[in-house]
């Protein structure tokens, strides 16, 4: 299962954009509950937290295509170099407006400058893969990587940010991931050999958002990001009303393992299915694996269910990131690529609030039924749309 991954390293400058773009993109998962960790302790209040948190999200959830944009337009290292440092001068006035106990206003003021300058670092990663890459079996491997990749960083950095913030400094989570994003940004921008170049004037106008079949998958991927944040949310929930609170953060690993494991395994094999084919299967997988999160009545069988809902996670993504490097024009590859980051992080957005309404109403155990409503609304979107998702190399069998 290893062999493939072998080969994607041999080639000059791929090394240090993965290690930067890795080390970059660590503080993605560690800003909203270092936020959270941070504003609670200092203003006493979860829903303050929360709701700063949240304007973060959707600040850069808006802000991600126009990103991508400038970065198609100009090149990721002009675009990104002035946005991490306001990004990274933007978080430090947040922690200092939060310690000085300044009006509530500048809080959500500063969150949204945070969340408007963060980049899309892993769309900007996968851009550099297709621009290295000019083989289509090596980048539905290097897609797999990079999907992997996403899921160690989300299994991690919640962790590594709340033993900062809990166990040295309530500050100290935020100013680590102030450091890894502008050190790693920094790093990654300065790698130009692997950058790809700038498209002064397109063939192509408008937003990629008006090609139809990103619409599709910006609609199914809404759908999949509103499974994350309800699961997130109603596991911690289940975890509680069950009496251990603490094995919440094992729970959620379970699923983030389980969409790993499969992430390696998917990006291994050289794939006859077209990619639409894949994507719908991989939905439905994905629906059929919720399941049973419905009918778990203990924490040792909601775990090993959650393992197996994560399987079609990494697929699913990985799919749909091939699919926007088929169906966009290269001179708008990374804006593309945003959009479905845009729409995952609206939809943890959505998922967060409605799963957190739903287990003040209904209890955990039933507020399960809303990630499951949302994986077979993305199955529906995605066979009744897969037409959208015709490529010219997806046709033949051995497409990607």
């Amino acid at each position: 299962m290893v062999g493939p991954y072998r080969g994607l390293f041999g080639m000059p400058g791929v090394k240090g954009f993965v290690i930067a773009g890795f080390v970059g993109r660590i503080p993605m998962s560690m800003l909203g509950i270092g936020i959270i960790l941070l504003v609670s302790k200092l203003t006493g209040s979860y829903a303050t937290a929360g709701a700063v948190s949240a304007v973060e999200s959707v600040a850069f959830a808006v802000a991600a295509p126009l990103s991508g944009r400038l970065v198609d337009r100009f090149g990721q290292a002009k675009v990104l170099v002035p946005l991490v440092f306001l990004h990274g001068v933007a978080l430090v006035a947040l922690i200092l407006c939060a310690h000085a106990k300044l009006p509530l206003w500048t809080l959500y003021a500063t969150a949204a400058v945070v969340g408007g300058a963060a980049t899309s670092l892993g769309s900007m990663v996968r851009a550099r893969w297709s621009y290295v890459l000019d083989n289509p079996a090596k980048l539905h491997t290097a897609f797999s990587f990079e999907s992997v990749a996403d899921e160690a960083i989300f299994v991690a950095g919640p962790a590594f940010v709340t033993v900062l913030a809990t166990a040295v400094s309530v500050y100290a989570g935020l100013i680590v991931a102030a450091v890894l994003a502008v050190g790693g940004t920094l790093a990654f921008a300065a790698l130009r050999s692997t950058e790809p170049p700038p498209v002064r004037h397109r063939e192509h106008s408008g937003s990629p958002i008006a090609i139809p079949g990103i619409a599709l998958l910006a609609l199914v991927f809404l759908a999949v990001g509103s499974v994350f944040g309800s699961v997130d949310l109603v596991t911690v929930a289940f975890a509680e009303q069950h009496g251990s609170k603490g094995m919440a953060g094992l729970m959620l690993a379970a699923v983030a393992s389980g969409s790993m494991i499969s992430g390696l395994w998917y990006g291994s094999r050289h794939w006859k299915i077209t990619l639409r084919g894949r994507l719908v299967r991989g939905l439905g997988v994905f629906a059929v694996g919720l399941t049973p999160l419905v009918l778990m009545g203990n924490i040792p069988t909601m775990t090993v269910a959650l393992f197996f809902a994560g399987l079609a996670i990494s697929p699913t993504l990985i799919t749909g990131f091939s699919l926007v490097e088929r169906l966009v024009p290269a001179s708008q590859l990374t804006e593309g690529m945003a959009w479905l980051s845009t729409s995952l992080g609206l939809g943890v957005a959505i998922g967060a609030w409605a799963g957190g309404r739903l287990t003040d109403l209904y209890g955990a155990s039933n507020a399960y039924g809303f990630p499951l409503i949302c994986a077979l609304l993305a199955v529906t979107v995605g066979i009744s749309g897969s037409a959208l998702l015709r490529t010219p190399e997806a046709a033949g069998p051995d497409a990607a």
